[in-house]
């Protein structure tokens, strides 16, 4: 099985990798040779002994989808996208990154598979920011996409491209409206939601972190090893049963950030409670009014999703993954 990743240097791209890697299968089928890009030059993962290839691409630029898909890849990860915050700052790039850039990658898989003889299961990662207000105190799957943000409209439009396209007979398509992804390893990036890690993982290194809303906002979370888990399940799981709504929320935690605090304070003390500091931000403030905070996601959980159940289990996900099992 050949295996594509676009986006594979960043956060989820390297656990999905390593995950792949690890397993060294995908549906049953040995895993013969990845490829790995993204706007910077993925690592090369340990332990992996079949065909390797790693490049620095900018996926907006025409001409670059057809060479990603010329080796035919059997499973193709989308993962690439420009985050909220920077869609919003930039309203250029995060049209031609989050846009362009899939439309691109879906035409050259149309191109490629015109004799019929290439039909790839795509995963694509959408997000619950393709839903705008006003809600429903929790929003069903079914729930009209009306977004706020230029990034869910971008996810949005790309929702409604993989679905047609895999109507069409030119891919086998899947879109994973993630959670936002919670404990994020690392350092904090440009996206609106990044306090939600940031004020749990600073502080259970013994740093300092920044509030900039309430502890009344609510939102919908899942770890990352969850995230992972949910792409190779989208990639091996039997699509008859989506039918042609191809896009589906991923299942998460409803949780107020005051609820994140107090698991906070159960799994690390009050030493670690004391690190968050309160600074509101008009404009993080903003658009995070404009987000969901609860989501039924039966119709996940029927085809086989699954995510954490509590803030402690995800904590306790990120000690155990991020920093060897120990605080």
């Amino acid at each position: 099985m050949r295996i594509l990743i676009i986006g594979a240097a960043g956060m989820v791209g390297r656990k999905l990798t390593a995950r792949l890697v690890a397993d060294g299968h995908l549906g049953g089928k040995a895993i013969s040779a990845l490829s790995l890009v993204d706007v910077i030059e993925p690592e090369a993962p340990q332990g992996f002994s079949g065909e390797l290839e790693r490049r620095a691409v900018d996926i907006a630029e025409p001409e670059v989808a057809a060479t990603l898909v010329a080796s035919r890849p059997d499973v193709i990860f989308h993962l690439a996208a420009i985050v909220s915050g920077e869609a919003e700052a930039d309203f250029d790039k995060g049209y031609r990154i989050n846009l362009d850039g899939t439309r691109y990658l879906f035409d050259a898989i149309r191109a490629a598979s015109e004799n019929g003889a290439y039909f790839p299961r795509v995963v694509f990662t959408s997000s619950i920011a393709v839903f705008g207000a006003p809600f429903p105190e929790v929003i069903p799957d079914e729930f009209f996409t009306t977004p706020l943000t230029s990034y869910g409209t971008q996810k949005a439009i790309g929702e409604l491209l993989l679905s047609d396209y895999s109507r069409r007979g030119f891919f086998d398509g899947i879109g994973i409206r993630l959670p936002t992804i919670c404990i994020r390893p690392g350092k904090p990036n440009k996206a609106a939601s990044g306090f939600f890690s940031n004020i749990l993982r600073e502080p259970l290194v013994g740093q300092e972190a920044v509030l900039p809303v309430s502890e009344d906002v609510r939102h919908w979370h899942a770890s990352p090893r969850a995230a992972v888990g949910f792409l190779v399940h989208a990639a091996t799981m039997d699509l008859g049963a989506l039918g042609w709504r191809r896009s589906v929320t991923m299942p998460g935690l409803a949780a107020t950030v005051g609820e994140q605090i107090e698991a906070l304070r159960r799994v690390a003390g009050e030493k670690a409670v004391k690190l968050i500091r309160r600074e509101p931000d008009p404009v993080i403030v903003k658009i995070v009014a404009g987000w969901p905070t609860a989501f039924d996601a039966r119709r996940a959980a029927a085809l086989g999703f699954k995510a954490e159940s509590s803030f402690d289990e995800i904590i306790r996900v990120h000690i155990e993954d991020e920093l060897g099992g120990q605080l």
